[in-house]
């Protein structure tokens, strides 16, 4: 019994290794408790990731501010003027309004999770990564490893540039009604303002590696994506005034002009790739080819030597060595 606890362990690590079962093969429920497995590493690098956030959320980190005093940075670019008395704290610092006995802690558990999950996500990203490519082929998990890189990039990129353009949506948004409105922002609503358009603009810069990989899998081609660019691009503006919470100008021309910029790239980047792709398919022997014309193997069967049998192949090596 005790023999027999590390010899299974030792098994499922095998079926797990590249090594020892190059093509990924599994049971079903070999694969079930390989998902429980993952899916168990990711949960736990969230809920670090959250631990460490909700901490960071009070606590300055050496040069870099508290994740709440970064969340109240944009709040805080609202004119003076147009804040409630008693917004703004003696030392400088700006108050959200809490308007329920849990609103505070339930904010910096919202905030905290997300920083977490965006800290760690090259952890549980691994952990999806390592679950489905050992249904990849070689070159496939090539391209899926660069495609997650990018991925993470273009997400934080986004993420931040929404970070940039909060401030100035706010100033727009808040200019409206002249002096006849005080701005009180309650904690969740803001709060939740400013995840969703992070989130937005993160995903929406996911849409040109989009392009990027259906041009490689061979589902669009470069002549059809320079056809359709201006009709694209006129779809990326309308997805900008729908996707931005505020509908405010900054906002939906910002993430317009970044996603076109991006699907620009991504056209050349498709571009390049059908030229390599179309010489070397130039370079094939058959490539001339017309497709209506077979190709000109040689389809004669050929004959398959017969092995010598055993005793005549063991006879023949003593004659030899003698």
């Amino acid at each position: 019994m005790a023999d027999s606890a590390p010899e299974s362990r030792r098994t499922r690590r095998r079926k797990r290794s590249r090594r020892y079962n190059p093509d990924g093969t599994m049971t079903l429920i070999e694969h079930i408790y390989e998902f429980r497995r993952r899916l168990g590493w990711a949960l736990l690098a969230i809920i670090a990731g959250g631990i460490f956030g909700f901490i960071w959320f009070q606590t300055r980190l050496g040069p870099v501010e508290s994740l709440g005093q970064l969340m109240n940075g944009p709040y805080c670019g609202i004119p003076a003027n147009r804040l409630l008395p008693g917004t703004i704290a003696p030392d400088g610092t700006c108050r959200l309004l809490q308007t329920t006995p849990f609103e505070g802690i339930m904010i910096q558990l919202k905030v905290g999770v997300a920083a977490g999950a965006v800290l760690t996500s090259p952890f549980w990203l691994y952990q999806i990564w390592a679950f489905i490519a050992p249904g990849l082929y070689s070159k496939e998990r090539k391209y899926a490893l660069t495609f997650v890189g990018f991925a993470s990039v273009l997400f934080a990129g986004g993420a931040v540039l929404a970070y940039l353009l909060v401030p100035h949506a706010f100033r727009a948004l808040m200019s409206f009604g002249g002096d006849f409105f005080t701005t009180a922002l309650t904690a969740d609503k803001y709060i939740s303002f400013v995840l969703s358009l992070l989130v937005i603009f993160g995903v929406s810069f996911e849409l040109p590696l989009l392009v990027v990989m259906l041009n490689f899998v061979g589902v669009v081609k470069y002549a059809q994506l320079r056809k359709w660019r201006r009709g694209i691009i006129f779809i990326l503006f309308v997805f900008a005034a729908f996707a931005t919470p505020g509908s405010d100008p900054f906002s939906m021309l910002g993430l317009a002009g970044a996603l076109t910029v991006l699907f620009e790239v991504a056209i050349q980047i498709a571009r390049v790739h059908d030229k390599r792709k179309e010489r070397r398919r130039q370079d094939e022997e058959w490539a001339g080819l017309p497709d209506d014309q077979a190709a000109p193997f040689d389809y004669t069967p050929s004959t398959i030597d017969e092995p010598e049998p055993a005793e005549k192949a063991g006879k023949t090596g003593t004659e030899d060595i003698t």
